[in-house]
């Protein structure tokens, strides 16, 4: 039964508003009269829902919210409760307006009798591929309450690790922009005066203090074209990742650097488990699961080698065998990986292959950034240091001339 939003004036002329389901808006505007209501506008909510399917309509919702809003739906699911509750339910006990609108659409589109992940399907941009296709799984097995748990879990997880991850780079970030602010506050402020209190003097400057009033000089000439190359720079390359032979080569050499490849191979090889082994679980064939798996990996090489992968499996050939021969992914997952597809527990291989990733991705993270830390701290010091030095040179040997 469809539902339609109504505006409505009661008996003192006060303006109500609300949802009423009915087979047409006749048969609204007479149950509101009938309730000593004056209806205004009745308009069926199955027509606002096509304007929301456009792209520019849909609002973004955030990781941290779509992971309770799926947890949320996975706990009244599992007491047993009808989908289109468990929608209304979590729609209306949502704080954020974006969980609220979403969610009523899609209960709208479910009590009109379409399958949930075929509702989910109008919100792409809301519920990834990933999510609506587990979903379908879920709703052909019978099982839509053990893969919402699932899903939440998974969502949970990735959101966690997102946050971690976020939260170990936010210190050194700020420190980062600090210790460059206060360089170009002192070379384009504090050495110019210090240098005015020397211009009179027939006195020549140490080389320091020279090569300091040079760059400070280039740098008030110059920095803001310097400002606008760093800004085109970034622009041009960014445009460059666009195309796929740049984007390839590009990600190839962020595998081979040193501690950046091993930071990638590991959040890459995290996500790649865990998408692949709640796609297994929820009853995905294997092919689509490692297609889709795939769609998660944001390295170009490591993407196309799940995807070799695929056409492998597809000829015969085991998954963790596949993998094997690009050499992108840890040792420690193949093995894991191998072990269950030789002893039939392929589901829980790969979600221990995923927990083991983020543990060594989490512990590798906190060492790079335990190491940054303080040599960032030692490089802003020296950087001050130099600067001091510079200012005081000239001032030690005036002293020891006067002397």
């Amino acid at each position: 039964m469809p539902a339609f939003e109504y505006v409505a004036l009661d008996a003192r002329g006060k303006t109500c508003k609300g949802v009423e389901e009915g087979d047409s808006s006749r048969q609204v505007r007479s149950r509101l009269r009938d309730q000593g209501l004056m209806p205004v506008s009745v308009d069926q909510v199955a027509e606002k829902v096509s304007w929301l399917r456009l792209p520019v309509f849909q609002a973004r919702v955030k990781p941290l919210e779509l992971a309770l809003a799926t947890r949320q739906m996975a706990t009244l699911a599992r007491a047993g409760m009808p989908i289109e509750e468990v929608l209304g339910t979590v729609a209306r006990q949502s704080e954020s307006q974006r969980v609220r609108n979403t969610l009523s659409a899609v209960r709208t589109r479910v009590m009109e009798g379409l399958p949930l992940a075929h509702a989910l399907s109008e919100f792409p941009s809301v519920f990834p591929a990933i999510y609506r296709t587990t979903i379908a799984s879920g709703e052909q097995a019978g099982r839509l309450d053990l893969v919402l748990e699932r899903l939440a879990d998974n969502v949970e997880a990735q959101n966690a690790m997102r946050q971690k991850i976020l939260l170990a780079m936010f210190y050194p970030a700020t420190l980062t922009l600090v210790a460059i602010l206060v360089t170009v506050a002192l070379l384009t402020y504090v050495v110019p005066e210090v240098v005015q209190v020397f211009a009179g003097m027939n006195q020549e400057l140490p080389w320091l203090t020279t090569a300091l009033i040079a760059v400070s000089d280039g740098l008030r000439d110059w920095g803001l074209l310097l400002l606008a190359i760093l800004i085109g720079a970034v622009f041009v390359v960014r445009y460059m990742l666009k195309r796929p032979g740049f984007r390839f080569a590009w990600d190839r050499t962020m595998l081979r650097l040193p501690l950046i490849g091993r930071l990638t191979r590991g959040l890459n090889t995290a996500r790649f488990a865990r998408t692949l082994n709640i796609l297994a679980g929820s009853g995905v064939p294997l092919l689509e699961a490692l297609n889709m798996s795939a769609s998660v990996i944001t390295n170009t090489p490591m993407r196309e080698a799940v995807t070799d992968a695929a056409r492998r499996v597809r000829e015969g050939a085991g998954v963790g065998h596949s993998l094997e021969r690009s050499g992108y992914f840890p040792p420690m997952t193949l093995s894991l990986i191998k072990s269950g597809e030789s002893s039939g527990t392929l589901d829980d291989m790969l979600e221990r292959a995923a927990e083991t990733q983020e543990r060594e991705l989490e512990s590798r993270i906190a060492m790079v950034m335990g190491v940054f830390e303080p040599l960032l701290i030692l490089a802003m010091g020296g950087i001050v240091l130099i600067i001091v030095l510079a200012i005081l040179l000239p001032i030690f040997e005036l002293n020891q001339l006067v002397n």
